[in-house]
């Protein structure tokens, strides 16, 4: 009874990579579902990632089975896949603090285990470049440990993979890429190269086939057995033919597959063999994303990224009052509104019709709306080819992703000044996704660019307007907008364009400024009234509305009155909104015998942690914008 009870052990509590390399067969299957329970139990408690994580434990614990991940150089792709591989190196006991404020990330990470994490991952599509670099610098080392790349085949619907595969499969260098097939990269996969990978070849109907065609060689006289062997012997050059074989191949890759990625055994073995082979070589894996917990696998969009949920129903958990529509429901309502009156508008998104809000606009305009797939940069310029046809493209897109189309903004759109909208969701801190996904950089990647009209909402109300303005401005606008609910402001039934670079006081005062812009004109009035309420003192808040062009006249007058203003926002400070206020300001000779201060992002990368957190560490919520006030004040209160 007590060796049974030793051997029941729960394996988890004194796994490590070498561990796992003695442990059979049996022990590693137990280990799954012990990975699986603690992925499910700590997702459920602070959100993530879960259903590509569930469909890849398998194929995790086969790789670490056969590779030594210290010695060996495994780079995740995107890193949605790699909770698993985390726990299994080191960091199950701190699994727990997943992307909470000073605990591991939600993404792989160099700084976090410099040992495992081999490459810092967050945008798709970069493993297998990554993994070309490692594999050359190997060999130009003289070493000899093996390079992997994981990737899903939502990530190779970006043209970055297959920029990454033609160089690989040219060099000839020995590298693997595993394709994690599971159908989905967020959302439904979408393209030629997603229909080129389904595995409708190797279902029933193909089975069927080969069965009704051996039955038919055996019948023939005399020669039958000889021809059913030559079929036999054909039958990779078959599948070579009519399934990705043939388009891995033409790159230059030996393929092997499609192969069952909850199948241990088999991944094992494959595995095996391919330690030993020779150049370029890619593993087609096929894994059912959700694995485990059904309610992922029953909705693997929903349990992709996800909040808090009870574990034993899926059931979303809400906190506070969410009774408010989010600023991306918000968008995606006022665009349908707009689009039932304008047929020009088409909605273009990259893959995330969910996460952009556009799946109301899906269903009611299925001609007009288009997902590219992973592929920003093509998303951009076909937005452009539709408005130099007289149509009005949106392309919904998070502010972090958006910065892989820069080029793609400048050269096709705006340098042509056409009427492209913009639209960036996830605008400002994400919170607990990241610095790979918070989106602070906007403001200042695309002040700089002519043409270009940039807007940012105080709430939803005034994200409709917006909406509106966009779509009636001819030439290209963008609108950045913050991850969340509402704040309950009531949404009007009309929709006026809004005048350009126009803002508005919301507060008048005498002893300070607040410029605000976006999501954080709220917070600067909620500062204002505690200053007045704690302090006694009158601080006034405008509400810029646009990055550019800025309301030039009206800030002009406000600083002819007030000697001390604060510039507030939630982006980087270098060139963003506080840099171009300083920027007109100087040019107009107004910064003398002024004092002001940029309140925004310093030169950081900002940690993971939830969006208040975040917020308060730096200064940007109501009390630190209070704060910061008081700061500037007090040497002036001194004299």
């Amino acid at each position: 009874m007590a060796e049974n009870d030793a051997a029941q052990k729960p394996l988890l509590t004194q796994t490590t990579p070498d561990m796992v390399r003695g442990l059979s067969v049996t022990e590693l299957e137990r280990l799954a579902g012990e990975v699986r329970e603690l992925i499910i139990d700590t997702v459920s408690k602070h959100g993530g990632h879960l259903a590509p994580s569930l469909g890849v434990v398998e194929l995790t614990l086969a790789l670490l089975k056969v590779y030594d991940p210290h010695a060996d150089r495994i780079v995740w792709d995107v890193g949605h896949q790699a909770y698993a591989y985390k726990i299994l190196t080191g960091r199950a006991e701190r699994f727990h603090t997943l992307r909470q404020l000073g605990g591991i990330s939600g993404f792989p990470r160099i700084a976090e285990s410099p040992e495992y994490d081999h490459f810092g991952v967050g945008h798709s599509s970069t493993s297998i470049s990554a993994a070309l670099g490692m594999a050359l610098a190997r060999d130009l080392g003289g070493k000899k440990h093996n390079v992997l790349s994981v990737i899903g085949d939502g990530s190779m619907t970006a043209g970055l993979a297959y920029e990454g595969l033609n160089q690989a499969g040219g060099m000839g260098l020995d590298m693997v890429v595993v394709l994690n097939d599971n159908e989905m990269s967020i959302s439904k996969n979408v393209g030629a190269l997603s229909l080129f990978l389904s595995r409708k070849l190797s279902g029933p109907l193909l089975t069927k086939l080969k069965r009704e065609v051996e039955g038919f060689l055996k019948s023939v006289p005399r020669i039958g057995e000889d021809l059913l062997k030559y079929a036999r012997r054909s039958e990779d050059s078959f599948k070579g033919l009519f399934t990705p074989g043939m388009l891995f191949q033409s790159f230059g890759f030996n393929y092997l597959g499609p192969i069952n990625g909850h199948d241990l055994e088999e991944l094992i073995e494959i595995f095996e063999q391919v330690r030993n082979l020779k150049g370029p070589i890619l593993v087609h894996v096929l894994t059912k994303k959700g694995k485990g917990y059904a309610p992922a696998e029953k909705n693997p969009t929903y349990f992709h990224g996800v909040g808090c949920f009870e574990p034993e129903t899926g059931q979303a958990l809400k906190y506070g009052n969410c009774s408010y529509p989010s600023f991306t429901e918000v968008f995606g309502q006022t665009l349908c509104e707009l689009a039932r009156q304008d047929e020009k508008i088409i909605a273009i998104t990259a893959a995330m019709p969910e996460g952009t809000g556009l799946t109301r606009f899906r269903e009611e305009f299925p001609s007009r709306f288009v997902d590219v797939g992973i592929c920003e940069q093509h998303a951009v310029t076909f937005a452009a080819g539709l408005a130099s046809q007289g149509f009005r493209p949106v392309v919904a897109i998070y502010s972090t992703f958006l910065q892989r189309s820069y080029d793609q903004i400048v050269h096709d759109v705006c340098l042509q000044n056409l009427p492209v909208s913009f639209f960036l969701d996830r605008g400002g801190l994400v919170g607990e996704d990241g610095p790979t996904h918070h989106g602070v950089f906007d403001l200042s990647f695309l002040r700089h660019i002519p043409n270009l009209v940039i807007m940012a909402p105080k709430d939803e109300a005034e994200l409709r307007l917006m909406v509106k303005t966009a779509l009636s401005h001819n030439g290209p606008c963008a609108v950045r907008y913050p991850r969340g609910v509402g704040l309950g402001s009531p949404l009007s039934d009309g929709l006026n364009p809004m005048p350009l670079g126009q803002g508005e006081l919301l507060r008048e005062g005498k002893d300070a400024l607040l410029v605000a812009i976006g999501n954080r004109v709220h917070p600067s009035l909620a500062a204002a009234e505690r200053l007045e309420r704690e302090d006694g003192l009158q601080v006034a808040v405008f509400n810029a509305r646009f990055v550019k062009p800025l309301p030039e006249a009206q800030l002009m007058e406000l600083a002819e009155r007030f000697k001390t203003i604060l510039l507030v926002e939630e982006n980087v400070q270098a060139g963003g909104f506080g840099s171009a206020v300083l920027e007109l300001l100087a040019s107009k000779d107004m910064l003398s015998g002024r004092t002001i201060r940029q309140q925004g992002i310093p030169d950081i990368f900002v940690e993971h942690g939830s969006q208040s957190e975040l917020r308060a560490r730096l200064a940007l919520n109501e009390a630190g914008i209070a704060r910061a006030v008081r700061e500037v004040l007090a040497p002036a209160a001194k004299l």
